[in-house]
């Protein structure tokens, strides 16, 4: 019988103390085998040459469908290889290493050869290979949260559109019809035009006839300089328009998500969000910049792809909101650095080695159709200005929707995703920096884990007695140990493990004794149990048992504590510079920390000590930024004044990173205390002594948990 394939999760927190998680690359002892990654969910093994990639995602458990039973009709299998040198994977994937076209995919019209998609269950392996699974061909589909959060702000956008009358041609005043024009919008709205689209030009007159004289512009502003208001005519239509749109867009590592919007009430019409289709050439930030320097050409390849995924998302929201796309006339974006290069097609290799320089820091006007973004032919794009190497325009945008600077509390701002964006500060002063985390909280490194899907386990409770598991999963409203849930669940395949559920079962485990303050899984001998299980030298817990066992193993554990202890320690930084001691209030932004109890965050040490009264999740705020600067020209000139007073502390040269993350990797701290978090939990007794990455296994105390 064929042996089953070694299971690990790939990725080690760049930038971060090398601490082994177990990842081994063994192939090459026997050259008949070959090691596939799958992304995103960073899956791999080792397998047979001539193994299809379908049966070796299946054996994986790789989120991928297929309903024909491998047949080659169905088409729901379709994959994406991406070929070139993965240092990261430590494997070199080539076009020799998938077999060649087969018939059925040679005559399946729904294949796109040309973008290189293959038949999952016709491609064969050939060699070593990194193979995509894109979101259409997932049978669990990602549930990816960047929703609008609601917003107050005064409407004053930079595009505006005004409608006008102008007068017949006369022989007595022989003005042009774009100086009247001029004149009129001078007269009227105080405007003074310094530019005019040459296409704007050329269809002034036959819209004045189709009009009877009246026409409706969109005139694109400026800045005021010393009270004067300049502008330039960017569209124009045939008598009265109403309604223009804007994009305020949040282009993460992991996900992009699109708000579209009504300029001239900055309501949200429609909402798309989708993976970042990069994902496939690195799950992090510095893989894809080593994929750059590893692959020739690769900069232009997640360039394109990037581009096109915003030209997806613009499809997606106006046939949401039945409107052309070519009303879309203004977009704002935001971005971490890496990304921001990347879309403008700029190489992004000098941000990954010291001194990490920006191309630019500045912020941006341009025109979208100079990214590649097909929306009206003379629609602008407005990228939010950059802090540093490691901070980005997704940092400025949180600022602007959360103004630290305007309040006496000393307020610590988190956005966490596979970079963590971290502000420090008050109206005296503010701190920015960003810190490594990887993808780990999005479930990507977690042997069991997967990005948020209907299926995954989102919440989980363990029974500090019994060790017996209770949970709930995306899809369902009813807990595992509830009398309805197999009715509620019976459609639905548990398939995984989501960030938020990561957290709190470690969080369990941990107040439950099972897992010490070193992060080390027990066998407690008071307490036996057969939801823990021992692996060689290390021990694991069974969340889910089914046909294919949901395990956190102790690698698992590793991966987060790796996370965790890098967030902590960027946060760390920030306050010794700031030489505070004690926060008042915590904001945790992005998909993820809206959604995990910021209890189970604070209990692992994901953040420091506070009344959790005063931590919040706050949703996008990036994203939130991103419509704020749509929707009022003032406040794109405001995030760049506040930027200049931003302090900016780069993680990866300051000495004390090192010494605070080591202390961090404790659960859930080795020396901090958490007396605002014991006022509702009495947390397990703290060692003298952490021993982290030692293997220890000393059984580790459980204390009862207050009601």
């Amino acid at each position: 019988m064929e042996r089953q394939p070694e299971v690990v999760a790939v990725g080690v927190v760049d930038a971060v103390p090398n601490i082994d998680q177990g990842h081994s690359n063994n192939h090459s002892q026997n050259q008949e085998r070959a090691t596939v990654v799958f992304t995103p969910s960073g899956l791999r093994g080792d397998f047979a040459l001539g193994t299809p990639v379908l049966q070796a995602a299946q054996q994986l458990g790789v989120d991928l469908e297929s309903s024909c039973g491998g047949r080659g009709i169905c088409r729901r299998c379709i994959v994406t290889p991406s070929f070139g040198e993965f240092s990261k994977h430590k494997i070199s994937s080539k076009e020799a290493n998938l077999s060649a076209l087969s018939d059925a995919e040679q005559s399946n019209k729904f294949i796109a050869l040309s973008l290189g998609q293959r038949l999952s269950c016709s491609a064969r392996i050939q060699g070593d290979l990194v193979v995509d699974v894109p979101a259409s061909s997932q049978l669990h589909k990602q549930h990816i949260s960047k929703e609008a959060t609601p917003l107050e702000l005064l409407i004053d956008p930079a595009v505006k559109l005004y409608t006008l009358q102008l007068a017949e041609p006369d022989m007595d005043d022989p003005s042009s019809d774009l100086g009247k024009l001029q004149q009129q919008l001078a007269a009227r709205y105080s405007i003074i035009v310094n530019h005019c689209e040459l296409s704007v030009i050329q269809q002034l007159q036959p819209a004045l006839v189709a009009g009877k004289r009246e026409i409706s512009v969109a005139v694109y502003l400026e800045p005021k300089v010393q009270q004067q208001q300049f502008a330039q005519v960017i569209a124009l239509w045939p008598g009265t328009k109403l309604g223009l749109y804007g994009l305020a867009v949040d282009l993460g590592s992991t996900t992009i998500a699109a708000h579209l919007c009504e300029l001239s009430s900055g309501k949200v019409l429609a909402s798309s969000s989708l993976m970042n289709p990069q994902i496939r050439f690195g799950e992090d930030l510095m893989s894809r910049v080593s994929y750059v320097m590893m692959n020739p050409g690769g900069d232009t390849q997640m360039c394109t792809v990037v581009r096109e995924a915003f030209n997806q998302l613009a499809r997606d929201v106006v046939k949401k909101a039945d409107i052309d796309i070519g009303d879309i006339i203004d977009m704002s974006i935001v971005c971490n650095p890496i990304m921001h290069h990347l879309l403008l097609g700029i190489d992004p290799t000098p941000l990954g080695t010291a001194p990490f320089a920006l191309t630019t820091d500045l912020a941006l006007n341009l025109k979208a159709a100079q990214l590649d973004i097909l929306l009206h032919p003379n629609a602008r794009a407005y990228i939010l200005p950059c802090l540093a190497g490691h901070i980005g325009a997704d940092t400025a945008g949180m600022i602007l929707a959360q103004r630290p600077d305007q309040t006496d509390e000393v307020t610590l701002l988190v956005d966490i995703g596979t970079n963590a964006e971290i502000v420090l500060g008050n109206r005296h002063r503010l701190l920015a920096a960003s810190s490594p985390t990887g993808p780990a909280f999005e479930g990507a490194q977690i042997s069991c884990g997967q990005r948020a899907a209907i299926g995954a386990i989102e919440r989980v409770r363990i029974d500090p007695q019994s060790l017996e598991p209770a949970f709930k999963i995306i899809g369902c409203d009813v807990w595992s140990n509830e009398s309805g849930f197999a009715e509620a669940s019976k459609k639905i395949t548990i398939s995984g493990i989501c960030g938020s559920g990561i957290i709190e079962v470690i969080g369990e485990l941990f107040m439950a004794g099972v897992i010490n303050s070193d992060g080390v899984i027990n066998q407690q001998a008071d307490k036996p149990s057969a939801r823990v299980l021992a692996q060689d030298r290390t021990f694991s817990y069974v969340l889910h048992d089914s046909d294919k066992p949901l395990l956190i193993t102790q690698n698992d554990v590793r991966a987060i504590q790796l996370a965790k202890a890098a967030l902590y320690a960027g946060v760390k930084l920030l306050m010794d510079h700031l030489q505070v001691t004690q926060l008042d209030r915590i904001s945790l932004a992005g998909a993820f920390g809206s959604h995990i109890d910021v209890k189970y965050a604070m209990l692992l040490g994901l953040i420091p000590d506070c009344d959790l009264a005063r931590v919040k999740p706050i949703g996008n705020a990036a994203g939130t930024g991103a419509r704020i600067a749509l929707h009022n020209l003032d406040q794109r000139s405001e995030i760049s004044r506040i930027l200049e007073r931003v302090e900016k502390i780069e993680t990866a040269t300051e000495a004390a990173f090192q010494e605070h993350f080591v202390a961090a990797m404790a659960l859930p701290h080795l020396n901090d205390e958490y007396i605002e978090l014991s006022k509702v939990l009495t947390l397990p007794e703290r060692k003298q002594q952490a021993a982290v990455g030692r293997g220890a296994r000393s059984s580790g105390r459980r204390r009862a948990r207050k009601s």
